[in-house]
């Protein structure tokens, strides 16, 4: 099987199909061939058609390939009238405005219904799926244009920076932060301008409030700054050299045109090495071939056959007539995307642009990410910090009105300073909640992720999506494509065996045990030489044989890619031509060409596996070289070349020995995953020989009667080898606890094979390799149990590689997935992190993904994981760093505010201003751009579900809070008296406080050292000489708090220390070292212990309803029948609630049952509304008339515990 499913066909039975083929094999289904899609109804929906197809008939032909289709639009035949063109003479040139109309009827097979099932009613495009607009267009092809558009995609416009900064802006931290600066503006504009100030006080409450506002200006810019830099050189890289042109007929004449100029209709020429820019059905051709990797996920070549010829097999179907056997192989269908790789044609346009199979699939990217799984935790911690704020914030609030309302009675203010006091006791509660706000949260993610992204550039990785480097980070499995990402994409000879008397490459043991090989295998005594040694010995005839062998007996030919010469053609002939060149001194093989006088070229056939070349030798004799399967061609050998060293050609017999040893040669090499190619020659001395006489075209098969008696030349061996770095890395990988998986369009011998060479596939670890069309017929569960377990996955399609992706997905994996196709677009787009090709990607693919790899490098992956993980780290050790602070800042204003006598904080607003700025930008700074360290992938990835604080990280904010609360809370209540400061004394108070704000400080910038590491080892100085910003940033905040303490005194309101209390502020900051070391001594396990007995009060009273454990139903009510709670049970487990059960309270308060009996458990109203509506519906039964059943009976509705 094909990676794609082949030409789609049906095997019901047809008005049209009535034959031997009606019940089994192939058979027509017009009934259903042009039913509409659901997605694309609104291709049908045209107004003043002037054709006899709309774009929508036209797209059931590719989608998926359709013979069924084709035949009911009347096959080559029916398009060319229905589209009122020619296959010779291809569009006019004088067409504008078309008169007439061609009725669908006329040009279809008769009884073909026009909607498929849907009969003769046109779609509907649904509310949500309506038509585009079409163009209006005046002048040639006006028609023409206006139905079937043009050849152009509508750009996908380009996000402005305004709109690049909402969306930046909208984020949970920043609405919060924006919330805490209004409110914090308002109440310190309100005590600069509205409340008197002590003579020589600073007017600077509102500076706050700013500070937050500029913290988010700086956050939404930087954010704002690198979307628009990563959109504009994604753009860069998507700008196109040039506008190229195409070979078209048209009026009978071949002219070249721009693409986009192209319509349906038209006719265009096939040519080697063109990629195809539209959809359209082959006219006719010689040896056409296509490479639709890029568009299908197809490996192989396919070989286009002509559209008559297809219809004409299916006509004979429909008559009732035998089906040819390889009918479903039948393709006359060219794809957009796609290349051709051999022979010339041309073929007729039936989709352009929006409606071309490229076009399609490049409109359904436009589609919007899923929040990254640390997003998504940084918005929980968000609520989180907003709930502690707002709960810190509001019981000191009450406490403090509590002190203030008891102290009334004795206080003899006026009623303006009384007022005054409260809104101070307000202004403090409401400086807990901007303490507790994280500002530079956000700050810290995105200068971690744009210090990565620019990092990363250098790498190779171009990050398109801002946020994907650190989703990268946690990835746990990475779905690798083989060809180009994890080997070269470069077919090589990298083994040959020339007779029985030289060789080079070969070596390496087996990756995959033939099952089937012989049990005493033979030993290989051929010499094993190095390449170069291997050419240097060869006489110029052996290498003029191994030259004409190859360079005439070839169809590849040479030509320009990305302006370098190169081979184009198949990939087996671009290797053995690539070692003719770069070793055997080969001319360019168009001279090589020349010089042979070629008599006669037999085509490859791939039912003999080889091609042949007759060529006239100088003494006028023949020589026919052979060329494929190696085990065909040994076959018919019986003789090798002999010395490859002497002047002359020599030959020797062939024994049963020398048989065996190529035949185990040839077993070795497909071991080592190389493909192997034979090549023997045979002379002749007249051509046509008598076997042949007479006949002027020779094919293979005819060949075949003198394919035998050959002379053995060469064995080729010849692979992708793997990229150098491959293996190194995905041991990186496995170092990292990320799991590799392959999934190729190779079979699963190679697939598994190749696997085993770079270490993703270990069967000895219960490894699983499977091919596509087994794992798609798996069920949900079945994948699940499979998945964990798969690491190779062969012959795959692009649905079996989205089926994959998903899957992960639903198992709580974070996936990347590399793709270079536009096949690939579906999964890079379902992906965690999409990776597409920099070099061999498509377009499409580029625009699903979100890192493109410049160097198509899977080493370019490790380096991602890498720095994603640095930018996990570095929010991690800021968020330990910031916690650590705002515990300790809202317990200290709490504890120092409800103990003061003026409800005042011990740090006022301007000191709590700076300190916010150093916990914040500062330490945003410093903690945000440490590199990722080789260190960083000893570990394994972060699930999505793991808490963004670790026990880790938990043990490390609570040990150092209660440090610096406890020097903090000591020298603020005990400083007086034990360091001898006179408190009455208005200067010595300042002075103690002024001796806490510098303590608190320095406890912050050693706690910031602290933090580098977010592990248990103890140096905190590792790599700190890598990271000037760290050493910049810490020597500004020493810098910044000395000349706040020495000429900050009348904005902070503190007085200039002495050396003594200098030296006793920076002692007792640099406390947090050792008590780091010890903190970190403390095994995480002993704190997840202790941390599961400490049981910790429920106090938020909002809590979402969980669905009951089937523990908690069984101890439903006992009051209830056997039967009743049977029902209650299966009810709970269905997470269902019926009328009764609404009512009733799920567990009775064991207290007021105990008291009131059995009343309690029956009678328990929820509240007033529902007791309402009880005697409503109670009395609406009595006016009717009803019974006392009728009254217990009666319907209630439920309510919710709180309304």
């Amino acid at each position: 099987m094909s990676d794609l499913p082949q030409p789609e066909s049906s095997t019901e039975t047809t008005p049209n199909g009535s034959g031997p083929n009606a019940k089994t094999g192939f058979q027509l289904n017009l009934e259903d061939a042009l039913t509409p899609d659901p997605t694309n109804d609104d291709m049908y929906d045209v107004k003043d058609n002037k054709f006899a197809f709309s774009p929508g008939h036209l797209s059931k032909l590719l989608n998926p390939k359709s013979l069924d289709a084709f035949y009911a639009l009347g096959g080559l035949a029916g398009l060319e009238k229905g589209l009122r063109t020619d296959r010779n003479t291809g569009l006019s040139t004088d067409e504008s405005a078309l008169d007439g109309v061609v009725a669908f009827e006329d040009v279809v097979p008769k009884g073909t219904p026009k909607y498929g099932t849907d009969g003769d009613t046109a779609p509907v495009p649904m509310a949500d799926n309506p038509a585009p607009p079409r163009p209006a267009h005046r002048g040639q092809f006006a028609d023409r244009e206006r139905i079937f558009r043009d050849n152009r995609l509508p750009e996908k416009k380009a996000k402005s920076l305004l709109e690049l900064a909402w969306i930046t802006y909208n984020d949970k931290v920043l609405i919060l932060l924006t919330v805490a600066a209004v409110v914090s503006l308002a109440l310190g504009l309100y005590q600069t301008f509205g409340v008197s100030h002590e003579d020589g006080g600073a007017k600077i409450e509102w500076v706050e409030g700013v500070a937050i506002m500029v913290a988010i200006i700086i956050v939404v810019a930087v954010g704002t700054v690198n979307d628009w830099q990563m959109q504009r050189q994604f753009n860069t890289l998507n700008k196109k050299a040039g506008d190229r042109t195409v070979k078209v007929i048209r009026s009978g004449k071949s002219a070249e045109i721009s693409i986009f100029n192209i319509m349906v209709g038209d006719v265009l020429h096939l040519d080697p090495g063109d990629v195809i820019p539209v959809d359209g059905v082959f006219i006719k051709g010689h040896g056409v071939k296509c490479d639709e990797s890029s568009a299908t996920g197809e490996s192989d070549l396919l070989k286009k056959v002509a559209a008559d010829e297809v219809f004409a097999a299916l006509d004979e179907v429909a008559k009732g007539g035998k089906a040819a056997a390889d009918i479903e192989k039948l393709d006359p269908f060219i794809i957009s995307g796609s290349k051709v790789n051999e022979g010339t044609g041309t073929f007729l346009v039936t989709a352009v642009g929006v409606n071309s199979s490229y076009g399609r699939i490049m409109m359904s990217m436009h589609t919007d990410q899923d929040d990254t799984p640390l997003q998504r935790k940084l918005n929980v911690l968000a609520d989180g910090i907003a709930k502690f704020g707002g709960g810190a914030a509001l019981l000191l609030f009450i406490v403090l009105l509590i002190k203030f309302l008891a102290q009334l009675p004795s206080n003899h203010d006026t009623p303006d300073q009384k007022g005054q006091t409260f809104l101070r006791l307000f202004i403090t509660s409401v400086t807990v909640v901007v303490v507790a706000v994280p500002e530079g949260l956000p700050l810290a993610v995105t200068l971690a992720l744009a210090f990565a992204t620019t990092r990363m550039m250098k790498d190779n990785n171009l990050v398109r999506v801002l946020k994907a480097c650190e989703t990268m980070g946690n990835a746990t499995t990475v779905c690798s494509d083989k060809t180009g990402t994890l080997t070269q994409n470069k077919m090589t000879v990298v083994a040959t065996t020339l007779g029985k008397s030289l060789s080079f490459g070969g070596t390496d043991a087996p990756l995959e045990e033939d099952s089937g090989k012989a049990d005493n295998p033979v030993d290989i005594n051929i010499p094993n030489v190095p390449v170069g040694e291997f050419v240097k010995d060869l006489s110029s005839t052996t290498k003029q044989l191994l030259v004409q062998s190859n360079a005439v007996n070839s169809t590849a030919f040479e030509g320009d890619a990305d302006g370098e010469k190169t081979f184009i053609g198949s990939k087996t002939e671009v290797a053995l031509l690539t070692l003719c060149r770069d070793h055997l001194g080969a001319g360019p093989i168009q001279e090589e060409r020349a010089n042979a006088n070629v008599v006669q070229v037999i085509p490859f056939d791939s039912a003999v596996k080889y091609m042949a070349t007759v060529v006239k030798l100088p003494n006028g004799g023949f020589r026919a070289y052979v060329k494929g399967a190696s085990e065909i061609l040994l076959a018919n050998c019986t003789q090798l070349i002999g010395d490859p060293t002497a002047d002359d050609l020599t030959t020797t017999a062939m024994t049963e020995e020398d048989r065996a040893v190529f035949s185990q040669t040839i077993t070795s090499y497909a071991g080592q995953t190389l493909r192997t190619i034979g090549s023997s020659y045979r002379d002749f001395e007249l051509w046509p020989p008598a076997e042949l006489a007479g006949q002027q075209e020779i094919a293979a098969a005819d060949f075949d009667k003198v394919h035998k008696d050959m002379t053995l030349v060469a064995i080729f061996g010849i692979k992708d080898p793997l990229r150098p770095t491959v293996i190194d890395a995905i041991k990186d990988c496995r170092r990292a606890g990320v799991t590799v998986r392959m999934v190729t369009g190779d079979n699963i011998l190679t697939g598994r094979a190749i696997a085993k060479e770079c270490g993703i596939y270990k069967p000895e670890e219960g490894g699983i390799a499977m091919e596509g069309p087994v794992f798609r017929r798996k069920s949900e569960e079945e994948l699940k149990a499979l998945v964990p377990k798969l690491q190779v996955l062969a012959r795959s399609s692009p649905e079996d590689k989205r089926i994959l992706v998903r899957t992960l997905k639903e198992l709580g994996e974070t996936v990347a997935v590399t793709g270079d196709g536009t096949n690939d677009a579906p999964a890079l787009k379902m992906a965690d992190i999409g990776f597409a090709m920099g070099i061999a990607g498509t377009e499409v693919a580029k625009e699903a993904a979100s890192i493109i790899l410049m160097d198509d490098n899977f080493a370019s992956i490790v380096k991602g994981i890498s720095w994603g993980r640095a930018v996990n780290d570095a929010v991690k050790k800021f968020l330990q760093f910031q916690l650590t602070v705002n515990i300790t800042a809202v317990a200290l204003t709490f504890v120092s505010a409800v103990a003061s006598d003026k409800e005042e904080s011990v740090l006022n607003a301007v000191q709590l201003l700076w300190i916010n700025l150093i916990m914040d930008t500062f330490a945003a700074l410093a903690l945000a751009t440490d590199p990722p360290s080789p260190s960083v992938l000893d570990r394994k990835p972060d699930k999505k579900t793991a808490s963004l604080i670790s026990t880790r990280m938990s043990k490390m904010i609570i040990g150092q809070a209660i440090c610096q609360l406890v020097i903090t809370l000591v020298l603020n209540f005990a400083g007086a008296s034990l360091l001898g400061y006179d408190v009455t004394n208005a200067n010595q108070e300042e002075r103690l406080r002024t001796l806490v704000f510098n303590t608190f400080v320095w406890l912050q910038i050693f706690n910031e050292l602290n933090n580098r590491r977010l592990d248990n080892r103890y140096n905190i100085f590792e790599g700190i000489t890598r990271n000037w910003f760290f050493i910049i940033i810490n020597i500004i905040m020493v810098g910044g708090q000395v000349l706040i303490i020495f000429v900050g005194g009348a904005a902070f309101k503190i007085t200039p220390l002495n050396g003594k209390e200098w030296g006793l502020s920076v002692g007792l900051g640099a406390i947090s070292l050792p008590w780091g070391v010890f903190i970190r001594t403390i095994p995480d396990s002993w704190v997840e212990a202790l941390a599961a007995k400490i049981p910790l009060p429920n106090i938020w009273p909002f809590k979402k309803k969980t669905k009951p454990s089937a523990a908690d139903i069984e101890k439903a009510p006992s009051s209830q029948s056997e039967e009743e709670a049977a029902k209650h049970k299966q009810r709970q487990l269905a997470g269902e609630s019926s009328d009764s059960d609404a009512f009733e309270p799920h567990q009775p308060l064991r207290t007021l049952t105990s008291i009131r009996g059995k009343r309690a458990t029956t009678h328990i109203r929820r509240g007033f509304r529902e007791y309402m509506h009880d005697q409503k519906a109670k009395a609406k039964v009595k006016v009717k008339g009803g019974s006392k059943e009728d009254l217990n009976t009666t319907p209630r509705r439920g309510f919710p515990y709180f309304f």
